[in-house]
Parts: structure tokens; sequence; C-alpha cells
């Protein structure tokens, strides 16, 4: 990649972190943020961003990069270390023999992840309190949250993704995704210039029936066939528009009158022909709505 088009991604991957942050409040003065680095492109490029930025921002706030080894067989287990030691950050290698137990209890065949992930999760939360931390952040990017609708549509009936921002489980933590506004591309474009020690998970990814997997195949090919479409599911999860719907929890239609039209944006249009197509702004009622630069 020449240098003017990878200075043009890694600025932009800066903006669209930088710019989630902003929205939705994910660091504060005195944050101290734990960095989940799990050896992937997501978690390597997570954490060299939110170091760039903690250098420029206008608030101060800590970084400690955490690591799950979880005792996979064949684990290089002195990578991260040996990578985490060089970049100067403070860190911390945490061994948790996870892989035991999920081979113990899923059997031969059966989707390990979810049990992984729980696991994983309890240890993370532990661990962030013992590091007196306030924030926890996790890797994953837009395409994870597309990905995560459809998979909640398809086999929980829910509409439901990955905020960029929750409370954890155990009401203790907060936990934010930074790269809420990046591309997956993005990010494997930049990981791979960047060359980073990449570990891949032996416990999960050689199962290629992964509901997610299939997902993510359907969604690819619907890229191919009209792109930007990946994106527009992104920002529909930005737009909601609850009396469209059918949640009489989210909307009240047992008292929808005459009466209330005038309390509506929107009536009988069921089909917006004049999606966005870019970072423009987007009039909704009174308000307009700011999409950040993709392209």
């Amino acid at each position: 990649m020449k240098t003017y088009e990878f200075n043009k991604l890694q600025k932009r991957l800066r903006h669209n972190v930088g710019k989630a942050i902003e929205d939705f409040r994910m660091i504060t003065e005195g944050d101290r943020v734990m960095v989940c680095v799990s050896g992937g492109k997501d978690s390597y490029t997570m954490l060299e961003v939110l170091l760039g930025l903690q250098k420029t921002a206008p608030i101060n706030f800590e970084l400690v990069a955490v690591n799950l080894d979880q005792k996979q067989p064949g684990f290089p287990e002195h990578v991260l270390p040996e990578y985490l030691t060089a970049l100067g950050v403070e860190h911390r290698i945490v061994e948790e023999d996870t892989y035991s137990i999920v081979k113990e209890k899923i059997p031969e065949g059966k989707t390990t992840c979810s049990l992984c992930s729980r696991l994983r999760r309890g240890i993370l939360y532990r661990v962030a309190k013992e590091l007196g931390a306030t924030k926890i952040s996790l890797g994953h990017h837009m395409d994870d949250m597309v990905e995560t609708l459809f998979l909640n549509m398809f086999h929980g009936a829910r509409m439901k993704s990955m905020p960029a921002k929750l409370i954890s489980d155990d009401k203790q933590n907060i936990v934010i995704r930074p790269l809420a506004y990046c591309r997956e591309k993005d990010i494997a474009k930049f990981s791979a210039v960047q060359k980073y020690p990449i570990i891949p998970c032996n416990l999960c990814g050689s199962q290629e029936n992964l509901a997610r997997k299939k997902v993510k195949t359907m969604l690819a090919a619907w890229e191919r066939e009209q792109p930007g479409r990946v994106v527009n599911v992104f920002r529909s999860m930005q737009r909601i528009t609850p009396s469209h719907l059918l949640d009489v929890d989210l909307f009240e239609f047992g008292d929808l009158e005459l009466e209330r039209a005038d309390e509506l944006n929107e009536l009988d249009t069921a089909f917006d022909l004049d999606l966005p197509t870019g970072a423009y702004g987007l009039e909704r009622g009174q308000k307009v709505v700011e999409f950040i630069p993709l392209k």
C-alpha cells in the first residue's frame, strides 16, 4: 500500500474511533480503560488507535492492555507479552484454562463460542475490578454489529445488536466498542500493513458451520451485489422509527388517534426512497443527523 493511501486509511480509522468515542461518551476524564487484546487484527488495531488518540485527546485517560491466555493447545504465549512490552504499554497476561472446560462441557462438533465467551467475560470483569479499570474496551466493529443484528433476527426473533456502550452482566463494568464506526475491510488492510503478530483462535476457528460465518457470507454476497448495504443496515440502527415497527411496548398503538398526528414525524410512508449515500447530513424532523465518512 502506498504511503498516501495508508495515511488516508489511518486517518479514517482514527476519525471514526474518535467520533464513536465522542458520540457515546465512551471515554471521559480520568478513565482507566482496560483494552482487551486477543491477538487478532481487530484488537491490535483498537489498541494502536487508542494509544494514538491518548496522545492528542483533550482529556487524560489511562490504557492497560489485557490478554486472556485460555490455554489452547499450541497457543504462542510469548507473542503478546513481547509485543506489548516492546510497545511500552502497561499490560497484564491472565492465564485461565477455559479451553479444558469448554472441551469438557461441549460435545464434539457443537458450537463452542457461547460458553467460551461467557467464561471469558466473567474473567475479564473480575480482572477489570482488580486493575481498577473504569471501562472495558472490546474490538468489535461495524460488520460485527450488523452480523449480530441478523443473528438475533434469524435465531432469536429480536431486533437487537451489539451496542457501542453497555453495562456488563455483573452491573459492575461499562463495556465500550470504539471500533463501532469502522469497517472490517479497513481494519484488515491496516493490520496487514502493520504486520501484527496475529494469533488464530484454534478453539473455534475451524468451525465452518457457525451461524455467524453463514451470516457473514450472506452479507458479503449482498455487498458484492450492491456496495454500501452493510453501511445502510448499520445506519438504520441509528435511525429507528418506533411508530413504523410492531413493538407495542416501544410505541403506544392502542391510543393512536387522529389527535396525535402532529406528534409524529412520519405517517404513512413505509419505504424511504431518499436514503443517505455518503457522509452528509440528513433531515429528520427538525434535527440533522451527521453521518461519519466511511470512504
